[in-house]
């Protein structure tokens, strides 16, 4: 298995060069963590970009919850998509539902094509976050989104009640990888703590998002450099056997 992917949380560059430091592989760029992370400014995103030399996934999300809002509001989602992608951001992270819980494919699609997912050679990868972890069909949402360009992984704790509750879920999946709609990269975070690590890496899990984690002071403190470093040196120690 090749080195484990290491994703953090970032909420500006002061955060951004500290995961880096400690070791992290890709960063997650929101704002408004009280509402679980919303879309970045434009700004903000060309800052992290001059700070570090990391791939930085941006969020496309206007509010709490996992519902697109009405026309409008989309629309100008897609208007702040097209902004970031102007100021040169290439890695997204989206996910919405319909009112069943079912995947909101219209919103979805509006998104990446504003971004440039399916361009070619530079086409944009992207994340479909926790979404998942709310819908009704888990399968059959992966299988609806089977064919859209440019999705790349899974952001999940397999249960919308995080890691411990998820953790079966998760191993099976796992267990699907290559599989139709489970090609794109698992990657669990959500309450993820490090003694979820050994089973995880044990079932072929090689990708990790913390947000809270590397934050010992909380969310109201930076991201600690010495917190990444503890999870990059735990998942670079060798996979658990048996």
């Amino acid at each position: 298995m090749s080195r484990p992917i290491l994703e953090v949380i970032a909420l500006n560059p002061v955060d951004a060069i500290a995961a880096q430091a400690g070791g992290a592989d890709r960063l997650e760029l929101v704002t408004d963590i009280a509402a679980d992370g919303l879309t970045p400014s434009r700004e903000t995103f060309a800052a992290v970009r001059s700070a570090v030399d990391l791939p930085v996934r941006v969020m496309l999300r206007a509010s709490d919850g996992f519902t697109a809002g009405d026309a409008a509001a989309l629309d100008a989602l897609c208007e702040a998509a097209t902004a970031l992608h102007s100021e040169g951001a290439d890695e997204f992270v989206l996910g919405f539902l319909s009112d069943d819980g079912g995947v909101d494919l219209e919103a979805v699609t509006a998104l990446t094509e504003v971004v440039g997912a399916g361009a070619g050679v530079d086409e944009s990868r992207w994340t479909f976050h926790r979404a998942i972890d709310r819908a009704a069909d888990r399968d059959g949402l992966r299988k609806r989104l089977a064919d859209l360009p440019g999705l790349d992984t899974y952001l999940t704790a397999g249960s919308a009640r995080g890691v411990d509750d998820g953790l079966p879920t998760l191993l099976a999946e796992a267990e699907r990888a290559g599989t139709p709609g489970y090609e794109p990269r698992l990657m669990v975070g959500g309450g993820l703590r490090l003694d979820h690590l050994p089973a995880l890496r044990a079932g072929g899990v090689d990708a990790f998002h913390i947000g809270g984690a590397a934050r010992p002071a909380g969310w109201a403190g930076p991201v600690d450099a010495a917190a990444v470093d503890q999870w990059r040196t735990a998942l670079d120690a060798p996979v658990p056997v048996g």
